[in-house]
């Protein structure tokens, strides 16, 4: 909810200065974050049949088992992503969804034997991309700029006052 932020900045505190796309930080995010889910996803779909939610969902789940509202706060993917990914990933026997005997009204979502192995087919793969991208930036620019964009990410659910999601 952008209602959580004020537009109503005392005076001298607003940039006044002309919106230039290329240089709006949430523009650059957005076009290199696009520009690194197409290059993975070309990978994921050529070699494993993988969209880019499935993969999502095999990663997290990888890490154990979870509700699929665990797994929408986790990878903040909508309700509806998560949920075709999944009924695709079982149908593939990837995946298995159960009934969550702690509430009836979700299910668990765990990786079955064949998902596991096809994980750890698919990690060091993802894990070779990471380093490709940032290869020329040294280890403590690499933790400065997770240690940044994590900052940016908390800024962002403070300002949208979605703390739950």
């Amino acid at each position: 909810m952008a209602g959580h932020l004020s537009l109503a900045s005392p005076p001298g505190e607003v940039d006044t200065s002309a919106l230039v796309l290329d240089d709006y930080l949430p523009f650059r995010l957005s076009v290199a974050s696009n520009g690194v889910s197409r290059l993975i996803a070309r990978a994921y779909e050529d070699r494993f049949g993988l969209t880019i939610p499935q993969w999502r969902l095999m990663a997290v789940l990888a890490e154990g088992g979870l509700t699929q509202q665990q797994v929408v706060s986790r990878t903040v993917m909508d309700k509806v992503s998560v949920s075709r990914a999944a009924r695709e990933l079982v149908a593939r026997s990837l995946l298995v969804r159960d009934a969550n005997t702690g509430d009836g009204r979700s299910h668990l979502l765990a990786l079955t034997a064949m998902g596991r192995s096809l994980h750890a087919e698919i990690a060091p793969l993802a894990k070779a991309y990471e380093a490709a991208l940032l290869t020329g930036l040294a280890p403590s620019e690499v933790a400065t700029l997770k240690r940044l964009l994590m900052r940016l990410e908390a800024a962002a659910t403070k300002l949208s006052g979605d703390g739950g999601r």
